[in-house]
């Protein structure tokens, strides 16, 4: 057969085990130790950053910096009419 004693629910059981715990003064953290963990992260942070900001880090920022400034350093070439391409030599004045 089985054993059939009744057992305490789970929160009895954790009751008891905090009821034997002493009552002592609360914990506190040694002095100046807040300070201390803020000065070791920011030491941490300022030996990881990088030379280059965060969002050029990343290839498609860079690709896409790298086409805008390929589209943007032309000669104009692109944007006049198709019948004064190569219609006039370098330099000389455009037909009216």
């Amino acid at each position: 057969m089985s054993d059939s004693a009744p057992r305490p629910p789970s929160d009895e059981v954790w009751d008891n085990l905090v009821r034997q715990l002493p009552g002592s003064a609360t914990a506190r953290p040694r002095p100046f130790f807040y300070g201390r963990v803020r000065a070791r992260l920011d030491a941490r942070a300022a030996a990881e950053s990088p030379a280059l900001p965060h969002w050029l880090r990343r290839p498609a920022y860079a690709a896409l910096l790298g086409a805008l400034a390929l589209a943007l350093s032309g000669d104009g070439l692109g944007l006049r009419p198709a019948a004064q391409q190569g219609s006039a030599p370098p330099g000389a004045p455009a037909p009216r």
